[in-house]
């Protein structure tokens, strides 16, 4: 997996976004969803909490779902 350097919240929240991308076309997820606030975006990942995740959240569950 390459090293992710986020220069700002945009630059964290477009990879979050890059790795739920990258994680359905896997098979590891169905789906995702992303509410966009102005001033975050929130993650919605099916699994078995379906909880909404921040970007921070849903970039540390997928990279782990990702090293798999």
């Amino acid at each position: 997996m390459t090293e992710h350097l986020f220069h700002d919240q945009l630059t964290l929240e477009e990879t979050a976004e890059d790795l739920a991308k990258q994680a359905m076309k896997r098979g590891l997820i169905s789906s995702f969803t992303i509410h966009f606030f102005s001033d975050s975006w929130v993650f919605y990942i099916p699994n078995e909490q379906s909880e909404p995740r921040t970007p921070e959240e849903a970039y540390l569950y997928l990279q782990k779902l990702l090293e798999f």
